[in-house]
This record gives structure tokens, C-alpha cells and sequence, in this order.
């Protein structure tokens, strides 16, 4: 049990950071189907750097900085170009894909996986089980308690909030809507590269098509969770429990496969039941123009 709870905690770290992104972005009005193309450019960039550089770090700076940058195009084409943000977040989704295969051939000369890189150690400073969680996943955990103070106890979680609820009084009230939605994407980007960044270095390294619909996971687990971050970490936790159970049922009589689609199958069953009775921000999905 103690390692199943272990491995859940490995597994939620990406769904968690990546969900806590799309909180910012879809609380600003702006939905983010690109999470899974951010989660796999993270992934990338942070196995790359690590690699050319031999320090996770810097990998990790640099994941959370493609992250931003992908976030920063679903945002350009979204606000400014006034492209269907659905469309937009698929566009970039399918970008990414064939954008990271194509770099893999550069950089590691194989279309499939990466060379093996170093990763994170727990600190040293903790001892006993604690030693067993990775410093990432502890960066995710606190996360859930700052992102709910900034959301709910800032100026700028305050705006934020508004205007995805009513751009328009928003507006009114002089704030630049566009600019704060901007900036909830962009946060997405950030905390979504971070997470993409531990799939590659926990694993220590990179696989074709890595996130394998992690950021779609996320995005259920944003609406399971009622766009709350205590609601975010339990769904994330309840996904990651199931897809752990796939290392830990392989002597159960369940098939093979049946555990594996498990996280998939939940995720459904998840939206069905609680896509209808959870509201989301008023304005979610619908484009502030301006008069």
C-alpha cells in the first residue's frame, strides 16, 4: 500500500500541475485543450536541456519556458486572431507531436526515445518514506495551497476570476481583459511545462508521444475538480490512483489491457457524471470583443 500511495503520487504530479494550469486559463475564460501539446514540448525541452547541459534544472527552467511559449501562441491566436480557441488548443496539440519527433531525429538521432538523463533526487534534508517523493512532486503538492491563495486572496485572482465570469462589467471597471486573460494562460503554460518536465525526468528519459493524453486527463480532472484547486488535487489523485494500479494489479485476474485503459475509462465516466452538474466560469469559451 505504501508504494501504491507512492505511485500515485508520481503518477498526479503531471495531471496536477497541468490541471492547476488549465484553472488559471479556463478561470480567465480561455479553455486549454493544448495542456497535452504543452505536457509533451515540457517533456521534450526538459529531457533535451538535461541531457546537453547534465543538470535537471536547467532542464526544468527551460520546459517551464517552452511551456510558456506554446501557451503564448494558444494565446495569440485565440485573443488576437480570434481563431475558435477548441481549434486552436488541437492545432498546437498536433503540432507538438510531429514538432517533437521531427527534433528528435536532430538532437538524438532516433524517432522513438531519448538517451537516458539525469534527474531529480529527493532532498537530502528528508528522511524515512519521505526520501521516496520526488522534489517535483512536492513542488506540485505545495502548488494546491498557493494557487488557491492567489486565485482567491489577490488582486490579481480577483480580476481574473471576473473575467471569466463577466468580461464585460470587467470592462467597465478598467481592466484590460484581454491583458489578464493572458496572463492566466501563460501561467497555465508555466505549470504545465513543469509538469511535462517531470514526465522526462522521472522516467530519466524521453518517449515518442509521451504525455499520451495526460493534458486530456487534466482537463477532466479541471472539471471534476469544479475549477477549485482542492477539487483539482482530488481528481488528479483519483486519476493517478488508477493508472498506478497498473503496476500493482499485474498478479490480479483482470487482464492486461483492462487495467491500463482504467485512467481513460474513468475520465469518461467522470465527464458523464459530473460534466452536467459542474458550472464552469460564465464567460468560458466565449471571446471578449471590444466595441
Amino acid at each position: 500500500m505504501i508504494a501504491l500511495l507512492f505511485a500515485t503520487l508520481r503518477t498526479a504530479t503531471p495531471l496536477l500541475l497541468a490541471g492547476l494550469g488549465g484553472m488559471f486559463s479556463e478561470r480567465g475564460g480561455v479553455v486549454n485543450l493544448a495542456l497535452e501539446g504543452i505536457l509533451l514540448t515540457g517533456a521534450f525541452t526538459a529531457a533535451t536541456v538535461s541531457y546537453y547541459t547534465g543538470s535537471a534544472t536547467a532542464g526544468v527552467l527551460a520546459a517551464i519556458l517552452a511551456g510558456a511559449l506554446i501557451a503564448g501562441l494558444h494565446a495569440l491566436m485565440s485573443l488576437k486572431f480570434r481563431v475558435d480557441q477548441v481549434v486552436s488548443g488541437v492545432a498546437i496539440n498536433m503540432l507538438a507531436m510531429g514538432l517533437t519527433e521531427f527534433l528528435m531525429w536532430i538532437f538524438f538521432d532516433s524517432g522513438s526515445n531519448s538517451p537516458r538523463v539525469d534527474g531529480f533526487s529527493s532532498p537530502e534534508a528528508l528522511s524515512g518514506i519521505l526520501t521516496e517523493v520526488p522534489i517535483l512532486t512536492i513542488c506540485a503538492l505545495l502548488a494546491v495551497p498557493i494557487a488557491a491563495w492567489v486565485l482567491f486572496r489577490t488582486r490579481f485572482g480577483l480580476r481574473l476570476r471576473s473575467v471569466g465570469e463577466h468580461p464585460e462589467a470587467a470592462d467597465s471597471l478598467g481592466i484590460r481583459v484581454h491583458l489578464v486573460q493572458l496572463q492566466g494562460v501563460l501561467l497555465s503554460g508555466v505549470l504545465a511545462g513543469a509538469g511535462g518536465a517531470f514526465l522526462s525526468l522521472n522516467a530519466h528519459y524521453f518517449v515518442k508521444n509521451m504525455s499520451a493524453g495526460r493534458g486530456y486527463i487534466a482537463l477532466a480532472a479541471l472539471i471534476f475538480g469544479k475549477w477549485h484547486p482542492g477539487g483539482v488535487l482530488a481528481a488528479t489523485l483519483l486519476f493517478g490512483f488508477t493508472e498506478s494500479l497498473q503496476g500493482h494489479l499485474h498478479i490480479s485476474w483482470l487482464p492486461v489491457r483492462f487495467v491500463q485503459m482504467l485512467p481513460y475509462v474513468l475520465t469518461m465516466v467522470a465527464l458523464v457524471g459530473v460534466i452536467g452538474r459542474s458550472k464552469g466560469p460564465l464567460a468560458l469559451g466565449r471571446l471578449f470583443v471590444k466595441d
